[in-house]
């Protein structure tokens, strides 16, 4: 029970947090925002607020971290929650936190539609910052009350007792309000800190660069989870005066529309014009006022799709717009959907990569539970809390990496970035093969001492800092692999679709989720034969756990190959067009404005 003194500290910041922010109980930008009042109301506010840069990334930066830090309080430790509180074997709780990763990270997909549809990137983040607070809340009532988790094991009878189907639907439903959570958040935040720099400015796009690189700095850390979502409600709150607010736009707009899969197809007939004039052949109306879309000139690259922005008789009307918006696109629309195209089959080499580093939470945990994790003689480390290992490898190297290594690099390379954005994709796949070759060595060194020198409890007599190199390696495959694509599917994705450019890096994790969940019952299914215990058996002395490392080892060689292949032949998005004639182009492959 809570002493009266804690029930009142409770209270009081409950009350404080309410009253910093009023308007985000309504979830509505502040008054003076451009997605509230009328039409003049929202060119006046366009027109006085301009872009804060780093003097807003406090309030949306300490609202990624708080959420992050959040989840990540959570999934540590989760493998050994499912396996030690709810007393799943290894097996199934493996399936269950690969497919709750799974759901969480395509989630951000959906999140992604709705913002940029329908309620904008700041009401999205406010209803899912709610939403995660009510799983956490829910998760928190579930490790404490007793009539929501399993009863502990009867050590006498040998006994452990599963959860009933109540205890497993409320999990289930706490999950869910945290997968809801992550949907809206995760896509948004991002988008959101991007839409607080002037990218016309050098300035700007320095700080945009410099804003993706320490975006993964701010996911890590550790804290009692509920308080840091209750934390990252208020942190969000606050700066709302300081915010930019970017209409969203609808979704019949969208490239996301079945248009460029039908208008190509209806119009399979129709002849290409001679020539290279575009002008009264396709549609290319000019852009709408006030959006911060760039025009993007028409290629030859998917040339079919091209067809869907052919004018034909009666298509469009007298005052420039179209008769049927379901039998004419824009000629901005067909690039936009190219860049999709394009976009997939980078997105694709992701998962293989980010399978090997979805096994941080799961057999890493069961490895080092064998292990001894005593730090002196009264402290013993947490098994879940050996990622913190990889954490603090991105929080050294990021800073290194982004103050002193990129401008180096940018004197070689003239790269604004240092290197590439593929090239850092490219980096961290070979990080993240390393690390499971060096996780499959470490397991047969571990098993071999458990095997001939452990006791009762199958504890091998090895340091569990032995797991050190594997998840160093991984965070360095983090620190280039996920800054690569966060940052390339910002740049390379059409302006108004930047909240799903930064849900499909969360689809990237949802796939490897589901890959990991396929490779471990395939293994569990197939390996078990002939009297021998398979790979991945209960008891992890008695199994092989090193040769799912391999073939996931394996499987990153040939994903490695795939992803030359792709990105040899990966065109970047074309120079854009401007209306107003300026000599301005743009770097091929970063999209920073240059002189011509």
């Amino acid at each position: 029970m809570k002493s009266s003194e804690e029930k009142e500290i409770s209270s009081s910041s409950w009350l404080l947090c309410c009253s910093k922010f009023q308007g985000f109980a309504t979830m509505s930008p502040p008054l003076d925002s451009p997605e509230n009042g009328c039409d003049e109301t929202k060119a006046a506010a366009q027109k006085q607020r301009k872009p804060g840069g780093w003097k807003a990334m406090p309030f949306i930066l300490g609202n990624e971290t708080l959420e992050r830090l959040a989840a990540i309080g959570l999934l540590a430790n989760f493998m050994v929650y499912l396996l030690r509180e709810f007393h799943m074997d290894q097996v199934v709780a493996s399936n269950v936190l690969n497919v709750w990763s799974g759901v969480t990270n395509f989630s951000p997909l959906i999140g992604a539609f709705i913002s940029d549809s329908y309620l904008g990137r700041f009401r999205t983040i406010a209803y899912a910052t709610i939403a995660s607070f009510m799983g956490m809340v829910t998760m928190t009532l579930i490790a404490w009350l007793p009539q929501l988790h399993p009863p502990p094991c009867n050590v006498q009878a040998d006994q452990c007792r599963g959860p009933t189907k109540s205890q497993f639907g409320i999990l289930a439903m706490a999950l869910g309000f945290l997968s809801i959570g992550s949907g809206g958040i995760r896509p948004c935040s991002i988008p959101f800190g991007v839409d607080q720099f002037d990218s016309s400015t050098e300035e700007g796009r320095r700080g945009i660069n410099s804003f993706f690189n320490w975006i993964p700095v701010s996911w890590y850390g550790a804290l009692h989870s509920t308080m840091l979502m209750l934390c990252s409600i208020c942190c969000s709150s606050s700066g709302t005066r300081l915010y930019v607010y970017v209409k969203p736009e609808r979704a019949v707009s969208s490239p996301a529309s079945l248009r460029w899969l039908l208008l190509p197809y209806k119009k399979r007939k129709v002849t290409f014009p001679d020539g290279d004039d575009v002008e009264g052949v396709y549609y290319d109306p000019p852009p709408l006022k006030g959006t911060i879309v760039k025009k993007i000139a028409l290629t030859d690259q998917f040339r079919f799709l091209n067809k869907a922005a052919l004018i034909m008789e009666g298509e469009v009307l007298a005052d420039g717009s179209k008769s049927n918006p379901w039998r004419l696109c824009s000629i901005q629309q067909v690039e936009e959907t190219k860049c999709l195209f394009r976009i997939m089959p980078i997105w694709a080499s992701g998962i293989i990569c980010f399978t090997a580093m979805s096994q941080q939470g799961t057999f890493t945990v069961s490895q080092a539970s064998k292990m001894d994790r005593h730090l002196g003689p009264n402290f013993k480390i947490p098994p879940g809390s050996l990622s913190v290992i990889s954490m603090i490898t991105i929080g050294i190297w990021l800073p290194f990496y982004d103050r002193v290594l990129v401008p180096s690099l940018r004197k070689l390379t003239r790269l604004e970035g240092g290197i590439s954005l593929l090239q850092r994709m490219g980096i961290g796949i070979v990080f993240s093969i390393l690390s499971m070759i060096v996780a499959g060595l470490v397991e047969r060194v571990r098993r071999a001492s458990a095997i001939m020198h452990a006791g009762q409890d199958g504890i091998a007599p090895l340091t569990v800092f032995w797991l050190a190199p594997q998840l160093m390696l991984m965070g360095f495959a983090e620190a280039f692999n996920i800054i690569g694509q966060i940052e390339f599917y910002n740049k390379e994705f059409p302006e108004n679709m930047s909240s799903v450019a930064n849900s499909l890096f969360s689809c990237t994790m949802a796939g490897s989720s589901y890959l990991s969940a396929v490779l471990v019952n395939v293994v569990h299914r197939t390996t078990g034969r002939h009297g021998r215990p398979d790979w991945l058996t209960k008891d992890i002395n008695a199994g092989k756990v090193e040769n799912l490392y391999f073939l996931i080892a394996g499987l990153g060689v040939l994903n490695l190959g795939y992803f030359l292949c792709v990105a040899r032949g990966y065109q970047y998005k074309s120079k854009y067009r401007v209306d107003d004639h300026d000599k301005l182009g743009f770097d091929v492959e970063l999209n920073n404005v240059v002189g011509k």
